[in-house]
């Protein structure tokens, strides 16, 4: 089967984590045997930043860890979507696309109805940016893919689409997975960006403040940290390492004895059943974690068993004090984690999801009975 995606970029992670999980979809669909053609636009902004910041040896990286993935770097007004979409079976487009490529796209499955065209929404957008949700043109698209109960259910209600289905994010299992051997560093790792101010107080009261208070050896990563947001990793004795290509998490992850999860405001206030991906990495990893607040509703995991809730900050500090202290406990989550990760939340079992969409929707429709019959 040919499998065709359209998105905002494979080849970069920076500030952007939508890659994580769509390398892993592709490696998964190669691994299978099918054709995967991924477009991405010559201008991502995501490569720009990456670039500027640290030159072009991390896209020549990234193809070293990713042989078998490659993109075509497009521009809008020379695509030629006959020829990109030629032979196509399946055609995923991620919404970080333009709205006028997904326009076109979508009146190019009009007028070419031989395929199956899904929109893939990995985004709070449906809820804090409701008027550029909408105006996505999805009349000619089979569906929508939604990284959650809620956004599918948002679709259904605004009458954005005319189907939709939840499809949550997961682990790459080829990529994540305990790195055994490596020397212990420090105490904890966090692996995230600072959130566009989305979750402020919600770093400072579960990650900053807890890890000063314990005096524990701490490391953090991510991108976007403006200048107010380094002095406080600074005043709680934290080390700042910068961006870190994704699939290097399991390598840092293997030197530390616990990470956390802060998902931002916005998921937890209007979107709840939907952690972040770098959460399903982490236990893929076999790392401890304990997360800040957040409504598993849709019952992904089991807090308590694959990792640690802490409701406030005094319950974190708890949590990692005991983690950190009791190694039977830290290798029970470990463990439990990424048994429920192998079980339930790999790339292949989405994979497998999205393929299962694909059968329903390419199987004929039942025939009516003749009258009398």
């Amino acid at each position: 089967m040919r499998v065709i995606l359209f998105c905002h970029s494979l080849v970069s992670d920076w500030n952007h984590g939508n890659a994580h999980f769509l390398r892993g979809v592709c490696g998964e669909l190669l691994a299978r045997g099918h054709d995967v053609r991924v477009y991405e636009p010559q201008d991502a902004w995501s490569v720009a930043n990456l670039v500027a910041e640290h030159g072009t040896q991390p896209l020549q990286d990234f193809a070293a860890a990713y042989p078998l993935l490659r993109s075509r770097r497009y521009t809008p007004a020379e695509l030629d979507l006959h020829e990109a979409l030629e032979g196509a079976d399946l055609v995923l487009v991620h919404e970080w696309s333009d709205h006028d490529l997904v326009r076109r796209i979508g009146e190019h499955r009009r007028d070419n109805p031989g395929y199956q065209l899904l929109f893939h929404d990995t985004h709070h957008r449906s809820v804090t940016e409701p008027q550029s949700m909408a105006a996505y043109d999805l009349r000619h698209y089979d569906g929508v893919l939604a990284f959650g109960g809620v956004i599918r259910d948002l679709y259904r209600k605004n009458g954005w689409a005319a189907r939709a289905w939840t499809w949550h994010e997961a682990a790459d299992t080829r990529v994540f997975r305990p790195v055994p051997g490596q020397p212990r560093e420090g105490d904890l790792v966090w692996i995230g960006n600072w959130g566009d101010e989305e979750r402020t107080a919600e770093l400072h009261e579960f990650l900053l403040d807890p890890v000063h208070e314990l005096g524990l050896q701490a490391r953090v990563h991510g991108v976007r940290y403006p200048e107010h947001a380094l002095r406080s990793l600074q005043a709680a004795g934290i080390a700042y390492a910068g961006w870190l290509p994704n699939y290097r998490a399991p390598e840092v992850f293997a030197r530390y004895g616990v990470t956390v999860h802060v998902p931002r405001r916005p998921y937890v206030a209007a979107l709840p059943g939907i952690p972040t991906i770098r959460m399903f990495e982490a236990l893929a990893c076999g790392i401890p974690l304990v997360s800040a607040p957040w409504n598993d509703c849709e019952g992904l995991f089991e807090p308590g068993r694959d990792f640690l809730v802490a409701r406030n900050g005094a319950e974190m500090r708890r949590h990692l004090s005991d983690v950190l202290n009791d190694a039977a406990l830290a290798r029970s989550l470990a463990e439990q984690g990424r048994r429920t990760i192998l079980a339930r939340h790999s790339c292949g079992h989405r994979v497998d999801e999205l393929l299962a969409i694909h059968r329903e929707l390419a199987a004929p429709a039942p025939q009516a009975l003749a009258v009398g019959a």
